[in-house]
């Protein structure tokens, strides 16, 4: 038998004969159409099963889907269950299903799908994220959010009302759980401060930046301290600045293209607390590296 022969027959809906015997092996499950209810109904192995003259084989003999430890599925259409868990069914008899919603499962024993119900994608990993990265997430519908924190060594619960097109990050280490309300928009690296070098800012919107300081759209702004630094959900990242290296021969030309309060206003303390013009100079010029 060729492999086109072997397509054709795992595609037959309708039985050749006026009765077909179907073995059902263990973890595989088969759809059967009963033509005088027109309700399509699940058979699940191990099991041996005729087909009368007013059923036919919708679904061949599939396997289970199995969902290992650490890994999900998504599954369109999926059904709709009482508070025991089990299937709800109409009057006819036809299981009920919530069409065109998703639901994500997690693992558990192997289950077979439904009439109607699809597999969407491959069964696939949890996404780890890393130190000093995190995921930014979007959320596509309104949904009540559960947050844990750990805050002085104790644990926190809180809970946060998300709107469809609300953004926030999702910060590592972790293990991110997924959910059909959510998007992961990308995922976000810390950038690396090195000595002598400034993060340049840009405020996307209205926030509240890393530093508690309040930023408008469109604000840009250094952060000069050294080491990892992970961009808010509301920081764009324009690039990494060199500091200029300055000696007591050299000096920087500078014209503000805005009006703005620099760092060199702490010159004034220095003078306050007695420094001499010559310790201010061979201060304030080094200064200029931060900027």
């Amino acid at each position: 038998m060729t492999t086109t022969e072997r397509k054709t027959e795992n595609k037959m809906e309708v039985p050749r004969t006026t009765s077909e015997v179907i073995r059902i092996k263990p973890q595989q499950f088969i759809h059967v159409l009963d033509n005088n209810t027109g309700v399509t109904r699940l058979e699940v192995g191990p099991q041996t099963i005729t087909l009368r003259d007013h059923e036919r084989l919708i679904l061949k003999p599939e396997p289970m889907i199995i969902v290992p430890p650490r890994y999900y599925c998504v599954v369109a259409n999926p059904l709709l269950r009482d508070e025991d868990g089990q299937p709800i069914a109409d009057q006819h008899g036809q299981i009920r299903l919530r069409y065109g919603d998703l639901e994500i499962r997690f693992a558990q024993d192997p289950f077979p799908l439904y009439p109607n119900e699809k597999l969407v994608g491959d069964v696939t990993q949890l996404a780890v994220v890393e130190t000093n990265q995190a995921l930014r997430l979007r959320a596509i519908r309104d949904f009540t959010d559960t947050v844990t924190r750990i805050l002085d060594g104790e644990t926190q619960t809180e809970t946060i009302n998300r709107l469809a097109g609300d953004e926030w990050l999702f910060e590592g280490p972790g293990t991110y759980i997924p959910r059909v309300e959510v998007e992961v928009v990308e995922t976000v690296t810390a950038e690396v401060i090195k000595p002598n070098q400034a993060l340049h800012l840009l405020a996307r919107q209205n926030c509240t930046d890393r530093q508690r300081n309040r930023r408008r759209a469109g604000e840009e702004w250094l952060v000069r301290e050294e080491g990892a630094y992970l961009p808010g959900v509301d920081e764009e990242v324009i690039g990494i600045i060199n500091a200029y290296i300055l000696t007591e021969q050299k000096a920087l030309h500078l014209k503000a293209k805005r009006t703005f309060t620099d760092i060199l206003v702490v010159s004034v303390k220095l003078e306050m607390n007695g420094w001499s013009p010559l310790k201010m100079q061979k201060f304030i010029f080094p200064m200029f590296m931060k900027m």
